[in-house]
């Protein structure tokens, strides 16, 4: 996306905020004006009030065809040229102050709004892309997006933006005065403002791409920071503290060397624009004095002039790094719109429609799916074709690796289909509202996905309205109730980041307890018991039974008392369904099941944990 267009999306941001950003443009404008009348003000004070023998009375601003007195603008009572001079020079300083307060405080309103109303619509856009999205962007990319690059843009359109106008609006003003007073000797600095603008235009262009530069170094940071702190388990158990601050360390020097290469960048801007304001002063110098001794300027006009022309050298050298502040912006904002405009293979069609209920069955029908990658495409399932009844559960079981989770998130469209169909009561999922689809589906998984809140909240997540009195019914059903009830402060226990407070049992009833509040009638359980010791696992699985009781349930198992369960179990074998039946039948029919039965299955034969799974049951 090219430099003029992000400046536009910016600039669309904006027109929520246009009220306060004219309003602090007219007042940041009156801030400019002011500054300069208070450098004109040094001629009269130099010709008149610093002069009491001088015969003239008039205190003239301007003189010639643009004549202005002084006494124009103040109340006819005051004669006195230091009472003229002084009235003028406090009240204009006061009105200054007033237009800068508000014009500062209006500005950045307008500029927090818009980086605000960004920042929401970022983080909007990230969280309704689809799975892929998240595949292919690191999480510390992300989050560097949002915060780093944010940041950048918010410092550019607040702090920075409220001072460029009002040091543009004094340059200017200041300018228009210093062309008034010096009359043909000003144009001398017009010769300067193309080596101004060309020096800008180099070094705002190298700012941009070291400022990008950076941001991806950033974003390795965090990406570190953010593996390393949510896996300092791992990191502990294998001791790789060393090997972990190691890479830290290196990832760390090349930001250092990134940043040192935009502050080199930057830099140069200043000293630059201090070469370039001295030669232009030491050359007005020069040609003043020949002036002065030709008449053709007196020496309070000369010197309000050579402070007018000092008054611009401030906004002049400001300029370059208020360029690099832009450009660093516009460098950040790459990412911002990237995110935002990323098409997602997962999203609704242009007449999609709602669907409000399940009533008759899921249909696989010859589905095919395909990972996309810079590498190439990977098939990962093919010739999928299978019928679920309302009401029935089947089971997945096969090798790792052979598609049985991807098959069952091709349901909830976390993925779309490559070939062929799935069907929800006849009707193509591709052709149903995605919100509506996946209200209709629970999920519990083996890594079970807790917030860092209440219990209350973690259970009733996504229904903030629910009574607390269903809340602990669905853990009631989920064998949750009684260890909730023995924590400190019960249902408003805080679980901790990812529920790291409680076991993996306790975290898993609570995920149940989730799904039963939502009371969706189809269920995916991808691995719910997987990484439970037996006792662990006899509790959440009479939860599960309870959780399963109606429903419609896609069941990916390791466990054999959850397979017997299933009304149907499927073999997956290298992304194709080999086998189908009762698990007595397999036993017989699928050597793969056997070998799984064999491998998996033959120790939990001796340990089942039917009887505990029909107590839950019952009670």
């Amino acid at each position: 996306m090219s430099g003029v267009r992000r400046i536009g999306r910016l600039l669309i941001y904006g027109r929520r905020y246009a009220v306060q950003a004219i309003a602090s443009v007219v007042l940041l404008a009156a801030v400019g004006l002011l500054d300069a009348f208070r450098v004109v003000l040094i001629g009269p004070i130099f010709n008149t009030v610093l002069n009491p023998k001088s015969p003239e009375r008039d205190l003239s601003l301007f003189s010639g065809r643009f004549h202005f007195s002084l006494q124009q603008l103040v109340p006819s009572h005051f004669h006195n040229p230091w009472s003229v001079v002084a009235y003028a020079l406090i009240v204009s300083t006061v009105l200054k102050g007033i237009c800068d307060y508000a014009g500062t405080y209006l500005v950045n309103y307008a500029g927090f709004g818009m980086i605000t109303d960004m920042r929401d619509d970022l983080y909007q856009a990230i969280l309704r892309r689809s799975v892929q999205f998240f595949q292919k962007h690191a999480t510390g990319t992300i989050l560097s997006t949002i915060i780093n690059d944010i940041e950048r843009v918010q410092f550019a359109m607040s702090s920075v933006l409220s001072e460029f106008l009002q040091q543009f609006f004094t340059l200017i003003f200041t300018a228009w005065f210093a062309l008034i007073l010096g009359g043909k000797l000003a144009w001398v600095l017009v010769i300067f403002i193309p080596v101004v603008i060309s020096s800008a235009r180099r070094v705002g262009r190298s700012v941009r791409h070291t400022t990008r530069h950076g941001q991806d170094k950033l974003a390795e940071i965090q990406n570190i920071l953010h593996e390393t702190i949510t896996g300092n388990r791992i990191v502990k158990a294998f001791t790789m503290e060393r090997w972990e601050t190691t890479r830290f360390k290196e990832a760390a020097r090349r930001l250092f060397r990134a940043n040192l290469n935009s502050v080199r960048a930057q830099a140069i801007s200043s000293p630059l624009m201090d070469v370039i304001g001295a030669i232009a002063i030491v050359l007005l110098l020069l040609l003043g004095r020949e002036q002065i001794n030709k008449g053709a300027l007196n020496v309070g006009t000369f010197f309000a002039f050579i402070v007018a022309v000092f008054k611009l050298y401030d906004p002049v050298r400001k300029f370059a790094l208020f360029y690099n502040s832009f450009q660093q912006a516009l460098g950040a904002s790459g990412n911002i719109f990237e995110f935002m405009d990323e098409q997602d293979t997962v999203r609704d069609r242009a007449h999609a429609h709602a669907v409000k209920a399940f009533r008759e069955e899921i249909r696989f029908d010859n589905v095919r799916f395909s990972y996309h990658s810079e590498e190439g495409e990977r098939e990962v399932l093919s010739g999928i074709n299978l019928t679920v009844p309302r009401g029935e559960v089947v089971a997945f079981v096969g090798p790792s690796g052979a598609g049985k989770t991807t098959l069952v998130n091709l349901i909830p469209r976390f993925f779309d289909v490559t070939g062929g169909r799935l069907l929800l009561d006849g009707q193509d999922v591709r052709d149903l509202k995605i919100d509506s689809l996946r209200k209709l589906i629970g999920n519990v998984t083996q890594e079970t996905i807790l917030f860092n809140d209440t219990v209350r909240n973690n259970i009733a997540y996504g229904q903030p309205d629910v009574p607390l009195e269903k809340v602990k019914e669905a853990a009631r059903v989920a064998l949750a109730h009684d260890f909730i009830s023995a924590m400190p402060e019960g249902y408003d226990t805080v679980v901790g980041e990812k529920g790291f407070r409680l076991s993996g049992g306790e975290r898993q009833r609570l995920a149940i307890a989730r799904a039963l509040l939502k009371n969706a009638p189809i269920l995916i359980l991808d691995e719910a018991t997987s990484s439970l010791d037996t006792e662990s696992e006899s509790l959440v699985q009479a939860a599960l039974s309870n959780l399963m009781a109606g429903r419609t349930v896609f069941v990916i198992a390791h466990r054999l008392s959850t397979v017997r369960r299933a009304t149907r179990i499927a073999v997956v074998e290298a992304g194709q369904i080999t086998a189908v039946g009762s698990h007595e039948e397999l036993l017989h029919t699928s050597p793969m099941y056997q070998r799984l039965y064999q491998l998996q299955f033959a120790d939990d034969a001796d340990t089942s944990t039917e009887p505990a799974m029909a107590a839950g049951v019952k009670a």
